[in-house]
């Protein structure tokens, strides 16, 4: 819906929200969906810590000098609050392999996570403070997310950096222990530094943006904490982020049934190292492997949502991180390997000669009526036999979800590379029982 009227009381309604939310007042089934959804980016952002991208922004401390009194993930380095927040927040994000929310395609664990362990160990927070502020700070994003989807990202918005920022605020703010006014000049801070564009998916400026959202919404808090004022009608206001950012929107979605209905629990985890909508043509893409071989198919037409052309259309990537915005090269590693974990994105399996030949066997077509997690896949072989493989929620999908067995596994294949499998069977144990510790120490001495 169009606003034309003004409603100043969202933001004010927000604040007072999430100030009067209790641990206590939060579904178990939500606190547990919050945990698996922490070690899901955890892995992944440890599985991701010795990117080339993560090593260019490490190398700023030569010309920052920083202080090194914050942990990042998957390595003997640390760095000040900001800096390490960014890092993380990166890192996460560099495989495309962290959950997804896919009614906005919003990457929630992104801009809040890195917040809640960077302040969680320089203050020595409880875990129950940490807890809280992860999934209220999810909450927030994902909720303002509802409210500007789909205007706001049709623009080139990039939703997850964008209305991330407010979730890394709400987290910082509750651990920073703010009251109404400070929290409400802490989402206007946040607010006014919402960015982050579309154009840069297939580069490193993607995953970029839910570290700068991270790094954006800590300061705000932080800022807002020493007195800095801002609009304390951000959401809502005439000038303010829903009327100038997404044509279309409505703000009722911000609070809605708050409390009610969690927006945390229609968060999914991937099997596949790429962007979610590609999921369901790697599914089928991976049955109709198992069943032909690569040199009897004349092509394999993919019908599916209308986003994944316009977001993983790429028809000739040179890089790995091309690759993972190409359902040409994706459906082509579902049928050629079985999988398409980060190894399937690597830039030497992209430009492979098989690879390149059977990409132009790959045929997709647009549907307005799937949705973004349907595809139906036909192979036409050679001597004209077809068969179809239809799939009516992709693998990870809420209707079709991970097991915890499926995600213990996604971790230990992201994490032992890099931190052995001792550190790694610590961390899963240790994030599953989250409320058993005192502080983040023990989990962080292992995810380094």
């Amino acid at each position: 819906m169009i606003s034309n009227q003004v409603d100043t009381a969202v933001t004010k309604e927000l604040a007072v929200n999430i100030l009067r939310t209790k641990l206590s007042d939060i579904p178990e089934e939500v606190k547990e969906h919050g945990k698996k959804s922490m070690l899901n980016w955890l892995g992944v952002a440890v599985g991701a810590s010795r990117h080339e991208s993560v090593e260019i922004v490490l190398g700023l401390n030569e010309e920052l000098s920083w202080n090194e009194d914050v942990t990042i993930l998957g390595r003997s380095e640390k760095a000040d609050l900001l800096n390490a927040v960014l890092i993380n927040g990166m890192s996460s994000h560099i495989f495309d392999f962290d959950d997804t929310h896919l009614d906005t395609i919003h990457h929630p664990s992104g801009p809040v996570a890195p917040v809640v362990f960077a302040l969680g160990e320089k203050y020595d927070v409880d875990m129950d403070t940490l807890l809280l502020a992860f999934i209220l700070g999810c909450e927030v994003e994902l909720r303002i997310s509802n409210a500007v989807y789909p205007s706001h990202y049709d623009l080139g918005w990039h939703i997850t950096s964008t209305a991330g920022v407010f979730g890394a605020a709400t987290a910082a703010a509750i651990i920073l222990d703010l009251d109404e006014e400070t929290l409400l000049n802490s989402l206007g801070l946040a607010g006014t530094q919402a960015s982050g564009l579309r154009e840069m998916f297939g580069t490193m400026t993607k995953p970029f943006h839910p570290g700068k959202a991270a790094q954006n919404g800590l300061l705000a808090a932080l800022l807002a904490k020493k007195g800095f004022t801002s609009s304390k009608q951000v959401l809502d206001a005439k000038r303010g982020f829903a009327n100038v950012l997404a044509p279309e929107h409505n703000l009722e979605e911000v609070n809605m049934k708050w409390g009610e209905q969690w927006e945390l629990l229609k968060n999914s985890f991937k099997p596949y190292a790429c962007g979610i909508v590609l999921h369901p043509s790697i599914d089928s893409c991976i049955a109709l492997g198992k069943e032909y071989n690569a040199d009897d198919v004349e092509k394999i037409e993919i019908t599916v949502n209308p986003y994944v052309l316009e977001l993983t259309g790429k028809k000739t990537p040179k890089t790995g991180l091309e690759g993972k915005f190409s359902i040409y090269h994706s459906g082509t590693v579902g049928f050629l390997y079985g999988k398409a974990g980060e190894e399937e994105y690597g830039d030497d399996v992209v430009n492979s000669e098989a690879v390149l030949t059977f990409r132009e066997k790959i045929v997709p077509n647009v549907d307005d009526s799937f949705r973004e997690d349907e595809a139906v896949a036909v192979v036409t072989l050679k001597d004209g036999t077809q068969k179809e493989h239809r799939v009516k929620h992709a693998t990870g999908s809420v209707d079709n979800p991970m097991t915890q067995a499926d995600l213990e596994e996604k971790f230990r294949n992201l994490t032992i590379p890099v931190i052995g499998e001792a550190k790694t069977e610590s961390l899963i144990s240790n994030m599953m029982e989250w409320e058993e510790h005192r502080s983040l120490a023990p989990i962080l001495e292992k995810a380094r």
